[in-house]
Protein backbone atom coordinates (compact mmCIF):
# COMPACT_ATOMS: atom_id res chain seq x y z
CA UNK A 1 0.00 0.00 0.00
CA UNK A 2 2.91 2.32 -0.55
CA UNK A 3 1.56 4.04 -3.64
CA UNK A 4 2.44 7.65 -4.24
CA UNK A 5 0.08 10.50 -3.46
CA UNK A 6 -1.64 11.71 -6.62
CA UNK A 7 -4.65 13.11 -4.78
CA UNK A 8 -3.33 16.01 -2.69
CA UNK A 9 -0.83 18.83 -2.94
CA UNK A 10 2.12 18.58 -0.57
CA UNK A 11 0.52 21.24 1.63
CA UNK A 12 -2.80 19.37 1.74
CA UNK A 13 -1.10 16.10 2.60
CA UNK A 14 0.92 17.81 5.33
CA UNK A 15 -2.28 19.33 6.75
CA UNK A 16 -3.93 15.91 7.02
CA UNK A 17 -0.85 14.36 8.62
CA UNK A 18 -0.67 17.23 11.11
CA UNK A 19 -4.35 16.68 11.98
CA UNK A 20 -3.56 13.03 12.74
CA UNK A 21 -0.63 14.03 14.94
CA UNK A 22 -2.74 16.64 16.75
CA UNK A 23 -5.56 14.15 17.37
CA UNK A 24 -3.16 11.50 18.64
CA UNK A 25 -1.69 13.94 21.19
CA UNK A 26 -5.03 13.64 22.99
CA UNK A 27 -5.57 9.88 22.77
CA UNK A 28 -3.69 6.61 22.77
CA UNK A 29 -5.85 5.68 19.79
CA UNK A 30 -4.25 5.44 16.37
CA UNK A 31 -5.86 7.10 13.35
CA UNK A 32 -5.05 6.27 9.73
CA UNK A 33 -6.35 7.64 6.44
CA UNK A 34 -6.41 5.54 3.27
CA UNK A 35 -7.33 7.00 -0.11
CA UNK A 36 -7.94 5.26 -3.41
CA UNK A 37 -9.89 5.88 -6.61
CA UNK A 38 -12.45 3.08 -6.53
CA UNK A 39 -13.90 0.52 -4.19
CA UNK A 40 -14.65 -2.61 -6.22
CA UNK A 41 -16.25 -4.63 -3.42
CA UNK A 42 -18.59 -3.88 -0.53
CA UNK A 43 -17.46 -0.67 1.19
CA UNK A 44 -17.13 -2.12 4.69
CA UNK A 45 -15.46 -5.27 3.38
CA UNK A 46 -12.88 -3.16 1.55
CA UNK A 47 -12.35 -0.94 4.58
CA UNK A 48 -11.73 -4.03 6.74
CA UNK A 49 -9.38 -5.43 4.08
CA UNK A 50 -7.32 -2.22 4.05
CA UNK A 51 -7.37 -2.17 7.88
CA UNK A 52 -5.79 -5.64 7.88
CA UNK A 53 -3.26 -4.83 5.14
CA UNK A 54 -2.12 -1.80 7.12
CA UNK A 55 -1.77 -4.10 10.16
CA UNK A 56 -3.88 -1.77 12.23
CA UNK A 57 -5.00 -4.70 14.38
CA UNK A 58 -1.49 -4.94 15.83
CA UNK A 59 -1.76 -2.01 18.23
CA UNK A 60 -1.36 -2.95 21.88
CA UNK A 61 -4.83 -1.76 22.94
CA UNK A 62 -6.47 -2.67 19.61
CA UNK A 63 -7.50 0.98 19.34
CA UNK A 64 -6.76 1.82 15.73
CA UNK A 65 -9.35 3.64 13.60
CA UNK A 66 -9.33 3.91 9.82
CA UNK A 67 -10.87 6.47 7.49
CA UNK A 68 -11.22 4.80 4.10
CA UNK A 69 -12.15 6.96 1.11
CA UNK A 70 -12.83 5.86 -2.47
CA UNK A 71 -12.72 9.27 -4.13
CA UNK A 72 -14.17 8.61 -7.57
CA UNK A 73 -16.96 6.50 -6.09
CA UNK A 74 -17.79 9.27 -3.58
CA UNK A 75 -17.93 6.83 -0.65
CA UNK A 76 -16.12 6.53 2.64
CA UNK A 77 -16.23 4.62 5.89
CA UNK A 78 -14.74 4.78 9.36
CA UNK A 79 -14.03 1.60 11.29
CA UNK A 80 -12.30 0.86 14.57
CA UNK A 81 -10.53 -2.16 15.97
CA UNK A 82 -11.87 -4.57 18.58
CA UNK A 83 -10.59 -2.55 21.53
CA UNK A 84 -12.61 0.43 20.37
CA UNK A 85 -15.67 -1.57 19.36
CA UNK A 86 -15.79 -3.22 22.79
CA UNK A 87 -16.35 0.10 24.59
CA UNK A 88 -18.06 2.51 22.21
CA UNK A 89 -21.79 3.08 21.86
CA UNK A 90 -23.61 2.53 18.60
CA UNK A 91 -23.26 5.54 16.32
CA UNK A 92 -19.86 6.46 17.82
CA UNK A 93 -18.45 7.55 14.46
CA UNK A 94 -21.59 9.34 13.25
CA UNK A 95 -20.51 12.85 14.31
CA UNK A 96 -17.21 12.53 12.43
CA UNK A 97 -18.91 10.97 9.40
CA UNK A 98 -21.61 13.66 9.30
CA UNK A 99 -19.07 16.49 9.48
CA UNK A 100 -16.93 14.89 6.79
CA UNK A 101 -19.93 14.38 4.52
CA UNK A 102 -20.96 18.00 5.00
CA UNK A 103 -17.55 19.14 3.71
CA UNK A 104 -17.42 16.54 0.94
CA UNK A 105 -20.74 17.79 -0.45
CA UNK A 106 -19.08 21.21 -0.82
CA UNK A 107 -16.09 19.53 -2.51
CA UNK A 108 -13.90 20.45 0.45
CA UNK A 109 -12.21 17.06 0.77
CA UNK A 110 -9.22 18.08 2.87
CA UNK A 111 -11.34 20.16 5.26
CA UNK A 112 -13.64 17.17 5.70
CA UNK A 113 -10.80 14.78 6.43
CA UNK A 114 -9.14 17.20 8.86
CA UNK A 115 -12.37 17.93 10.74
CA UNK A 116 -13.25 14.21 10.82
CA UNK A 117 -9.86 13.35 12.28
CA UNK A 118 -10.27 16.04 14.95
CA UNK A 119 -13.68 14.74 15.96
CA UNK A 120 -12.39 11.16 16.00
CA UNK A 121 -9.52 12.18 18.26
CA UNK A 122 -11.85 13.90 20.71
CA UNK A 123 -14.21 10.92 20.69
CA UNK A 124 -11.39 8.42 21.21
CA UNK A 125 -9.93 10.55 24.02
CA UNK A 126 -12.94 9.70 26.21
CA UNK A 127 -12.24 5.97 26.04
CA UNK A 128 -8.51 5.96 25.29
CA UNK A 129 -6.92 9.02 26.91
CA UNK A 130 -3.32 9.83 26.09
CA UNK A 131 -0.79 8.49 28.57
CA UNK A 132 2.76 9.84 28.80
CA UNK A 133 4.07 6.34 28.03
CA UNK A 134 2.09 6.03 24.81
CA UNK A 135 4.03 5.36 21.64
CA UNK A 136 2.93 6.13 18.13
CA UNK A 137 2.33 2.57 16.96
CA UNK A 138 1.23 3.35 13.39
CA UNK A 139 2.64 5.76 10.84
CA UNK A 140 0.74 9.02 10.56
CA UNK A 141 1.36 9.04 6.80
CA UNK A 142 -1.64 8.70 4.50
CA UNK A 143 -1.76 5.41 2.62
CA UNK A 144 -2.83 5.29 -0.99
CA UNK A 145 -4.20 2.41 -3.03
Amino acid sequence: MAKKNTFFTDAEEARIIEAIKDAERETSGEIKVHIEDHCFIDLLDRTAEVFAKLEMHKTELRNGALIYIALKDHIFAIIGDNGINAVIPEGFWDKAKDKMEEHFKKEALVDGIVDGIGIMGQSLKKHFPYDSGDQNELSDEISFG
